[in-house]
């Protein structure tokens, strides 16, 4: 069929001869140019027409179009996936900066409940030493009273001695002895 076409192109332009030839006379004549325009027009829709060029055109198109439609309706289930995905990743971030928002708030509770408790147990380990150390120094104190007593016990035990042993005579003593020893005895019986 292309043949035929290739053909009939070369016969009208052969036929047509010069383009000054063909436009002279009459219009329906081979030798006007703007009939043969037409007779070559007519002749290429017709051949378009006998080749089915425009349903093979449409058809194309429509595939196309087709195309482009369900890629259209793939990138916008593809957007509508990214969307929900999307707000769920920004679901998660926020249950995720919730939850480390509340294990900071708890982690504050629990530092500031050990400081309360690490003070409480300062403050009874300072009343404690402060006990010991009072203890300490009242027993120090006690022990301090004691040997000054016992030092003044001494002294004055050893002053009286002096004093008596100055002062006194041989009976004096020999009835201290003797009442000395009647006070034991009626002590131990």
């Amino acid at each position: 069929m292309r043949k035929l076409l290739t053909g009939a192109l070369v016969a009208s332009a052969a036929i047509s001869g010069s383009p000054a030839l063909a436009a002279s006379g009459p219009f329906f004549s081979l030798h006007n140019t703007d009939f043969i325009v037409l007779l070559a027009f007519l002749l290429f829709i017709a051949v378009l027409i006998y080749f089915k060029v425009p349903g093979l055109l449409g058809g194309m198109l429509d595939k196309r179009a087709e195309g482009i439609r369900s890629e259209l309706d793939e990138a916008r289930s593809i957007r509508e996936d990214a969307q929900k995905l999307l707000a769920s990743y920004e679901r998660k971030q926020q249950e995720v900066k919730d939850q480390a928002e509340r294990i900071v708030a708890h982690a504050k509770e629990e530092a500031q409940l050990a400081a309360d408790a690490a003070k409480k147990d300062i403050e009874v380990s300072i009343a404690r030493r402060l006990a010991a150390a009072e203890d300490r120094i009242a027993s120090a104190q006690a022990a301090a009273v004691k040997d000054v007593r016992d030092r003044a016990a001494t002294v004055a035990v050893a002053a009286a001695r002096e004093v008596f042993a100055r002062q006194m005579t041989a009976q004096d003593a020999d009835r201290m002895i003797d009442d000395a020893i009647s006070t034991v005895g009626a002590k131990l019986h």
